[in-house]
C-alpha cells in the first residue's frame, strides 16, 4: 500500500470552523507519525491522505494514526488515476495475495459527481472485473472481502479495510487544562477523556515527600508517558505535599482534613494553571465514590478556586472507569501498590457533608497563602514527548 486514507466524522459537522479542526488534525497526524516514512500529508475533500515513501509502512503508520483524536478510521490504500483501466489495474494490486470466497465492491463518488459512472455502475464494472479473475461470488450482505473505492476529483483510492480510530476532536482545538493526576485508576482516564475533546493537558501530581517513598511518583511518570502518545508533548509538575499535609494535621480537626487537602491542591493547581495559560482544572472525581466526593463535598472543594473544575468521570462507576483504563493501557500501572499522598494523615471518620462555612472556619487556623506558595515554589517540572527521541 502506498497511502493511508484518514476519515473523520465529528470534525465534518463543524461548518465554518472545519478548516481550523482539519488543520490541527493534519498537524497532529504529522507529529504522531514522526520517524515513519510519510512523504507528505494532504487535505482532500472529506478526508486526509498520508503519502508513504515505503510500500510496506502502511501498517506501522495505521497503528499510530488510529490513536490520533479526531480520526474516525483509516485505511491502507493504493492510489489510482481515474481511468477505468487504471482502476482495474489498481484493484488487481489490492487483491493480490487475498483469499476469499465472497466479496462486494463499495464505490463512492460523492466527492466527484462529474465522474462518468455512478457509484452503482462502478460497483458493477469492478465487480465483473473481479469475477473474471477470482473464483468467488458476490455477496452484498455478508462478504468475506469488501473492495472500497473512493473517487475524488483528481484521483481514486482503493483499499480493503477501515481501521477504527478513537474519534473525538484533535488535541489542541479545545484549549489547555490542568489535570490533577495521581497514580490511581481514575485521574488518568479523566485526562484522556479531556484530550479526546480536544484539550491539551498539563499534569500536576501531589506526592507525599518527604514522608512517603517515590513509588507513586514513578507510577505517575509512567502514566504520563503513556498518555503523551495522545497529545505528543506533555508537561508534568511534581508537587511535594507531605509538609503541607503535616501543617494541616497539626492545626485542624480530623474530619475536615481530606477536604482541606483537596482545597489546597486545587489552589496550587490554579496557580500553576496561570503559568500554563490553562482555562480549567480537571479531576478524576466520580460522584459518591469516596467520602470526599459527595455532592456537598465537591461543592466545598470547588469553592476554593475561581477556575472551573471539570469532572469528566462524575457519572461513571468504578467498573466503567476501570474498563476505559484498560483500554488506554494505564490500568496495570495504576493498580501497582504505592504510597499515595491521599493516604497520608487521613482521618478515620472524614466529613461527608461539610459546608463552606465549616471549612471556612477550619481554614482560619492555616496560613493558606503561605502553604499554596510553598507548593507552587517547590513544584518541579518534567517534560515528555512522543515519539521519544532516539
Amino acid at each position: 500500500m502506498t497511502a493511508l486514507v484518514v476519515h473523520y466524522h465529528e470534525i465534518a459537522l463543524k461548518a465554518r470552523n472545519r478548516p481550523l479542526f482539519v488543520n490541527q488534525l493534519v498537524l497532529n497526524l504529522g507529529r504522531a507519525t514522526a520517524g515513519l516514512p510519510v512523504r507528505r500529508i494532504r487535505k482532500l475533500p472529506g478526508r486526509v491522505v498520508l503519502e508513504l515513501s515505503e510500500e510496506g509502512s502502511a501498517g506501522a503508520a495505521a497503528d499510530r494514526v488510529r490513536q490520533v483524536f479526531g480520526v474516525a478510521n483509516c485505511s491502507p490504500a493504493y492510489r489510482s488515476s481515474l481511468t477505468l483501466d487504471a482502476l482495474q489495474e489498481t484493484a488487481e494490486k489490492v487483491l493480490t495475495g487475498q483469499s476469499f470466497q465472497t466479496f462486494r465492491v463499495t464505490a463512492r463518488r460523492g466527492a466527484y459527481k462529474a465522474f462518468p459512472l455512478t457509484s452503482q455502475q462502478l460497483n458493477e464494472v469492478l465487480g465483473s472485473f473481479v469475477l473474471q479473475r477470482y473464483s468467488a461470488r458476490v455477496d452484498l450482505k455478508n462478504p468475506e472481502l469488501t473492495l472500497f473505492v473512493e473517487i475524488l476529483p483528481r484521483e481514486a483510492f482503493l483499499y480493503l479495510e477501515k481501521v477504527p480510530g478513537v474519534g473525538g476532536l484533535p488535541v489542541g482545538v479545545g484549549g489547555r487544562v490542568i489535570a490533577l493526576v495521581s497514580g490511581g485508576i481514575d485521574s488518568p482516564v479523566a485526562a484522556y477523556r479531556m484530550m479526546r475533546r480536544g484539550c491539551l493537558v498539563t499534569f500536576v501530581h501531589f506526592h507525599g515527600a518527604p514522608f512517603l517513598d517515590r513509588r507513586t511518583q514513578e507510577k505517575t511518570r509512567e502514566i504520563v508517558k503513556l498518555l503523551t502518545r495522545f497529545q505528543y508533548a506533555s508537561r508534568l509538575y511534581m508537587v511535594p505535599f507531605g509538609e503541607v499535609q503535616q501543617e494541616v494535621v497539626l492545626n485542624t480537626r480530623g474530619p475536615y482534613r481530606v477536604l482541606l487537602y483537596r482545597r489546597l491542591m486545587a489552589r496550587i493547581a490554579e496557580h500553576l494553571a496561570s503559568l500554563e495559560g490553562a482555562g480549567a482544572l480537571v479531576t478524576g472525581e466520580s460522584l459518591g465514590q469516596v467520602a470526599s466526593q459527595t455532592l456537598e463535598n465537591l461543592t466545598v472543594i470547588e469553592e476554593a478556586v475561581t477556575l472551573p473544575i471539570l469532572r469528566p468521570l462524575v457519572g461513571m462507576d468504578k467498573a466503567e472507569i476501570s474498563e476505559q483504563a484498560r483500554g488506554i493501557e494505564t490500568y496495570e500501572i495504576s493498580i501497582q501498590p504505592d504510597q499515595d499522598c491521599c493516604t497520608l494523615f487521613v482521618p478515620r471518620h472524614p466529613a461527608t457533608r461539610a459546608t463552606i462555612e465549616e471549612i471556612g472556619r477550619a481554614e482560619l487556623t492555616l496560613d493558606i497563602d503561605r502553604l499554596v506558595k510553598m507548593g507552587v515554589e517547590r513544584a518541579e517540572l518534567e517534560v515528555f514527548a512522543f515519539p521519544e527521541a532516539p
